[in-house]
């Protein structure tokens, strides 16, 4: 895999693999009397900031398990900061294989991890068996105004905070502007109307189509959700969810696309295989409905076509309520195995929300921020790209992420919401049937699951 693109699919977890975390007889093993620096049960409340200074003048040593490729860098900037922590990177996996053994060493209590990349979408799971630190009396609380509100949102359950953000994906219209202008299309389609009529355009006059909507894409077909306001998914962070994923609204949008795939207006080819790649290099794609972390990602699998591409919000349903959705995107956490909950607490806010640490984020791992100083940063959003004609990317998808919606909540059993996905919606897709009835069919395996889990399902 390029470079480029080796860093950017760090942020495609949620669409290239599903974690398997089991979550019947899974609980934590922690005694927090076990720490070894002081934390919230010693001091009956928040900690103090000797507490504090004491722990990071502490000769203590950290394991941190992440996937982001060269974060060391960021961890070098944490230990030069606190020369007395000292912080042992590893990459045990990323998706299935990180979940998995994240689990197992949060049951047996020991070999694990002290902070832990996660994804959004699995943080309800984890935090439903108990296995976080919730952050709160470490001062975590204190940061939510330094965060975009929906990724701020995103890290919360029962107002606990159990991660700091990393970086998000909140969703545009990357498109192919000298495709579009053969087709007759001069500017991108403000409203999905529009982007129908477009679409028409480009079937009819190029060999392209306006884009392509991957069967098993299901954080992306959530995105799109996400952006129409519909909320099929509820959870309380106990034994409640809500489950709404036939709801008449997320009807109307899928029958907007069950109109497009039926008159052979998008593409509907599996992704991120060679084909794919193909496709965008080739021109078969005249467009691609995705999230922040991709102008990157495109412009390393997709380098023969620099200087044609450009961006642009997502189509509207509503152009006097501009909307967004997001698709991907991590956090660290701080499990409750940890005996250093202090320091484990501050590399993980550290790293995040410093400025110098998070800045690098950008520009070394090409994350997309979640910091509101990041994302307003010139050195950041005043970035010309050319891949995209000279067009500043960056400025564009922060303002974008303003609009995502906040209340937007993830099942604690995402893991099996990806899979039954591809088994019932994304088996309509791929089969260009009836989009309606992949819904109810996700639906009834969804709250089967979630019967069979020992869930009260609503909705």
């Amino acid at each position: 895999m390029r470079q480029g693109a080796r860093k950017a699919a760090v942020a495609i977890t949620s669409i290239a693999a599903v974690a398997a975390l089991t979550l019947a007889g899974c609980t934590s093993s922690t005694d927090p009397d076990d720490n070894n620096s002081p934390g919230p049960d010693d001091t009956g409340g928040q900690i103090t900031d000797a507490q504090r200074e004491e722990a990071l003048n502490t000769p203590t040593e950290l394991t941190f398990w992440t996937w982001v490729p060269d974060v060391q860098d960021q961890v070098d900037m944490f230990e030069k900061q606190y020369p007395e922590i000292h912080v042992t990177v590893e990459n045990v996996g990323q998706g299935l294989d990180h979940y998995s053994k994240v689990r197992t060493a949060s049951k047996a209590g020991t070999g694990g991890p002290d902070v832990v990349q996660l994804e959004y979408q699995f943080i309800s799971s984890f935090a439903q068996t108990g296995e976080l630190l919730d952050l709160t009396p470490y001062g975590a609380a204190d940061l939510a105004d330094q965060y975009v509100p929906w990724v701020w949102k995103q890290v919360l359950s029962n107002d606990q905070v159990l991660a700091i953000p990393q970086d998000s994906g909140p969703m545009g219209n990357l498109y192919r502007e000298d495709i579009m202008n053969a087709a007759g299309v001069t500017e991108p389609p403000a409203t999905w109307a529009d982007y129908k009529t477009a679409a028409e355009k480009v079937r009819a006059n190029t060999s392209s189509y306006i884009s392509n909507m991957a069967p098993s894409q299901g954080a992306g077909w959530l995105g799109l959700l996400w952006q129409a306001g519909v909320k099929p998914f509820g959870y309380d962070g106990g034994q409640n969810v809500t489950i709404d994923v036939n709801s008449p609204e997320a009807k109307k949008v899928m029958a907007y696309w069950q109109d497009m795939i039926q008159n052979d207006l998008v593409s509907i080819d599996p992704d991120f295989n060679d084909e794919w790649y193909q496709g965008l290099n080739q021109g078969k794609y005249a467009g691609w409905l995705t999230a922040a972390w991709a102008p990157v990602f495109l412009s390393g699998a997709a380098k023969d076509t620099s200087g044609l591409w450009r961006a642009a919000p997502l189509p509207q349903w509503d152009t006097s309520k501009p909307a967004s959705g997001n698709q991907g995107g991590s956090a660290d956490a701080v499990l409750k195995t940890t005996k250093n909950p202090i320091a484990a607490y501050e590399l993980a806010k550290w790293i995040n929300n410093a400025h110098d640490p998070a800045l690098l984020f950008t520009t070394q791992q090409n994350f997309f921020p979640t910091a509101i100083a990041v994302l307003e940063d010139p050195v950041f959003v005043d970035q010309e790209s050319d891949f995209y004609g000279g067009q500043q990317v960056n400025k564009l998808f922060a303002e974008i992420s303003t609009t995502v919606d906040t209340d937007w909540q993830w099942l604690p059993f995402m893991e099996f919401a990806y899979s039954s996905f591809n088994e019932t919606f994304g088996a309509a897709v791929a089969a260009k049937g009836d989009l309606a009835a992949g819904l109810d069919a996700w639906q009834d395996a969804l709250v089967d699951y979630a019967k069979q889990q020992g869930f009260t399902v609503n909705g």
